[in-house]
């Protein structure tokens, strides 16, 4: 199944501005979606809504921080306030600190990353879920391969997808018979800018060389082709690697392989 069932579908895409939200958009814009999509970065994320009305999708900007629940409630009402309906909410926004948990000088920068990336989600479908009831709907929630390999230096990013995981395993049983379904999705290494951004423990993004992406990595296009899929499909989950698939089952057998696999993926932060 493509993503012909999300014609003329009203999709709030948090994090849109950049990166997998972007692609996404593009995307279902193509596909003839009418797009909510919202973010931090008010500039860039008009760029992106204006590139969704070119290619001749319907498309509104909503600036919003999805740590702050006023702005997450404000998010939803503009939705409905510009197109009268809501079907799809896709909880993509999220950061990350690349440091180790004794570094951090206080944890503001932890909170912040759970606030974001798991309370957002947390708040945007508590809000939307009534409307997405009327219309029998699709949440879903791209979580990370951090849900399935805990990644060191990475404890508030890889809390905040543990927490999404069991949150929205939770809320699919909650809405079986609602005709609402939850599709969580696990992404592995994505090429997008998330790696130059993620935050040292001062605060401060650590730039354009934070990471080497191979040929063999994952684009951010081909991410939102199979997230667009999976939600048109109203699978359950899906996981975008081969690794990710197998840890789970390896973890069983031999716990501290998984531990040798995580530290591989993940290089110790800098010195501050």
């Amino acid at each position: 199944m493509g993503t012909e069932g999300f014609k003329d579908r009203v999709v709030i895409i948090t994090g849109a501005s950049s990166g997998i939200g972007e692609a996404l958009a593009c995307h279902l814009a193509q596909a003839g979606a009418f797009l909510a999509l919202a973010a931090r970065s008010v500039e860039r994320l008009e760029t992106v809504a204006a590139e969704c009305r070119r290619i001749g999708a319907k498309a509104v900007s909503v600036p919003a921080d999805v740590s702050d629940e006023d702005q997450c409630k404000a998010l939803i009402a503009t939705a409905l306030t510009t197109y009268g309906r809501i079907d799809a909410l896709v909880n993509n926004a999220g950061f990350g600190v690349g440091a180790r948990f004794g570094s951090l000088p206080s944890l503001a920068l932890f909170v912040d990353v759970l606030n974001t990336n798991f309370m957002g989600s947390v708040y945007c479908t508590y809000y939307a879920l009534p409307h997405l009831i009327q219309t029998k709907g699709r949440i879903v929630a791209v979580s990370s391969l951090a849900a399935k390999v805990p990644l060191p230096n990475y404890s508030g990013y890889t809390a905040s997808k543990h927490a999404m995981a069991g949150f929205f395993d939770v809320i699919r049983m909650e809405l079986e018979d609602s005709g609402v379904s939850v599709t969580t999705i696990y992404p592995d290494f994505v090429v997008t800018r998330f790696a130059a951004n993620v935050r040292d423990a001062g605060g401060r993004p650590r730039g354009q060389d934070a990471r080497s992406y191979s040929r063999k990595t994952m684009t951010a296009q081909e991410c939102a082709r199979l997230i667009a899929e999976a939600a048109a499909a109203r699978r359950r989950e899906v996981t975008l690697s081969t690794r990710g698939r197998l840890v789970p089952w390896i973890k069983l057998l031999a716990p501290g392989v998984v531990d040798k696999i995580a530290k591989k993926m993940v290089p110790n932060p800098p010195s501050a």
